[in-house]
């Protein structure tokens, strides 16, 4: 059964840095796009980051550019956002997902309709 498991939100303040970890079961996620995605109460949901399946190439969202990085750990069937100088902003459910096959990250990350899987989400609070 296909899975994913967010972790490692909380409540930061800001500035501060977290690190969201996604688990992945039943599946091998260095074959697929696996990005990050996050929403707040009333908004839409926001494509953050995602990365590629076999190069290893990254997408980010403009307003995290500079301030979040993504990676994976293939052995562990893990991918992290690393989320440096957070913002009141940036507080939101974080969510990864799976891509469909055939896409590549920056299509998966801004187009709607191009995962197949996601988690139960991680919530992130930047306040101080």
């Amino acid at each position: 059964q296909v899975q994913l498991v967010e972790s490692g939100g909380g409540l930061v303040q800001p500035g501060g840095s977290l690190r969201l970890s996604c688990a992945a079961s039943g599946f091998t996620s260095d074959y697929y796009v696996i990005g990050w995605f996050r929403q707040a109460p009333g908004k839409e949901r926001e494509g953050v980051s995602c990365i590629g399946s076999s190069d290893g190439s990254t997408y980010y969202a403009d307003s995290v550019k500079g301030r979040f990085t993504i990676s994976r750990d293939n052995a562990k069937n893990t991918v992290y956002l690393q989320m440096n100088s957070l913002k009141p902003e940036d507080t939101a459910v974080y969510y990864c997902a799976r891509g469909i096959t055939g896409l590549y990250e920056t299509d998966i990350c801004t187009r709607r309709n191009a995962l197949d899987a996601w988690g139960q989400g991680t919530l992130v609070t930047v306040s101080s």
